[in-house]
């Protein structure tokens, strides 16, 4: 259970940021010059960076709130039996 939850996290996650990319990309470009092989290398390489970093947090966070939610309720259930 937890893998999945981890992989549709992960597929949400690089849908919203390819569709946010595609919305963003269609302003006026009129008078900006093309970018060169290496502006678009290093964009391409940073982007990749922050793709990763960012689903790898992602599922993290997803898994660990998964993992530990069902500890959490049994200890504040404890707490207010007392």
């Amino acid at each position: 259970m937890l893998k999945k939850a981890g992989f549709v996290s992960a597929v949400a996650a690089g849908i919203m940021m390819v569709g946010g990319t595609a919305f963003a990309a269609t302003g006026d470009t009129t008078g900006t010059p093309d970018p060169t092989f290496g502006d678009a290398y290093h964009t391409f390489i940073e982007g990749g960076g922050a793709l990763g970093s960012g689903a790898a947090s992602l599922v993290a966070g997803a898994y660990t709130g998964i993992a530990t939610t069902p500890a959490l309720i049994l200890h504040s259930l404890e707490h207010h039996h007392h």
